[in-house]
């Protein structure tokens, strides 16, 4: 299964302090928008996301599609086939892509310990 590019998505309080933090450990911002709330800051190829009042919990993300530069990949599995996969091997889903669909969709799992997992396809 190619999951594409992963990262951190971690709810904070502020984020204006959490990216003098993360900058201190040396990440850079990579892509987003402080003013809405979110960007994504980048070490190497780690990426992690900040998000100020978007969600309650930290998220595992995975962007079908995507690179560790958000590129896009020439070959990549769709959002919507690895959730029927992931369907035929009896996981449960928060959320669903329409499988009726095609390019950008999402779906949420969770894992056995309740952290979310968001698959996320831009294209």
């Amino acid at each position: 299964m190619k999951l594409g590019a992963f990262s951190l998505s971690l709810t904070v309080k502020d984020i204006h302090v959490s990216k003098q933090f993360y900058e201190t450990l040396g990440f850079e911002v990579f892509a987003g928008d402080i003013e809405r709330h979110y960007l994504i800051m980048k070490c190497d190829d780690t990426l992690i996301g900040l998000f100020q009042g978007m969600f309650e919990q930290n998220i595992l993300t995975f962007n079908p599609g995507w690179d560790g530069n958000a590129q896009n990949l020439p070959e990549f599995e769709d959002v919507r086939d690895i959730q029927k996969r992931l369907k035929a091997a009896g996981i449960e889903f928060e959320q669903e892509a329409d499988e009726t669909t095609s390019g950008p969709g999402s779906f949420v799992i969770l894992d056995p310990d309740g952290n979310p997992i968001l698959f996320d396809q831009h294209r």
